[in-house]
């Protein structure tokens, strides 16, 4: 049965797809149950940070086997106190991990990213379109997570005019919830358990060519 409520545009033909996050656990976050709705897909998600914490990097291993997917951690700086990043040390980290230069589906964050404020995601989000309209990384389609938290006024939901959104299914939603719970480890009264989305959105751009 279709993990999908409504209706799923743009998805013909896909099969090779690569997500990019700044940190473990955002992949599934922002799309997991796209993920999950698709295990015809060959996915691979590379996250940009945390690739040394003894924590969190076995945890994303385990979420790698859930997805079915392949992946690769990076160790940019994820301390409390960031400092802006080079763009150019972002997009040739992304270019160090994905293993292939073409790709049907590019996924990743918004350009000022999902809630306020989480300067890692807009830089990986920015790095990875210059790739994507230089030609480094070719795809058909590139996908942005469109959330908003209205300053922090809330938790993250959809933004009005994302242009795809995706309601998950009771099966689906609860897969979902078990791996920010059960894999990753927060707890239910945690942040990422409370805005766990049950509806995915994201703003799509197509490849001229």
């Amino acid at each position: 049965m279709n993990a999908f409520v409504e209706q799923e545009r743009g998805l013909t033909g896909i099969r090779r797809v690569a997500v990019i996050v700044a940190h473990p656990d955002d992949e599934t976050l922002w799309a997991g149950g796209l993920l999950l709705s698709h295990p015809e897909w060959s996915p691979f998600i590379a996250t940009l940070c945390r690739a040394g914490d003894a924590d969190r990097a076995p945890k994303f291993a385990r979420a790698l086997e859930q997805f079915h997917a392949q992946g690769a951690m990076g160790d940019l700086d994820d301390g409390p106190e960031q400092e802006p990043l080079v763009a150019t040390r972002v997009r040739d980290a992304i270019l160090a991990l994905l293993p292939e230069r073409r790709y049907d589906l590019l996924v990743t964050h918004a350009p000022y990213g999902e809630y306020t404020r989480h300067r890692r995601h807009g830089e990986v989000s920015r790095a990875l379109r210059v790739l994507w309209l230089r030609g480094q990384l070719q795809a058909r389609q590139l996908w942005q997570f469109a959330y908003e938290d209205g300053g922090g006024s809330y938790l993250p939901r959809p933004q009005w005019d994302a242009g795809l959104r995706l309601t998950l299914s009771n099966e689906i939603w609860a897969r979902k919830y078990q791996l920010i719970t059960e894999v990753y480890g927060f707890g239910e009264a945690t942040w990422e358990a409370r805005m766990l989305p049950r509806m995915e959105a994201f703003k799509c751009f197509f490849s001229p060519a």
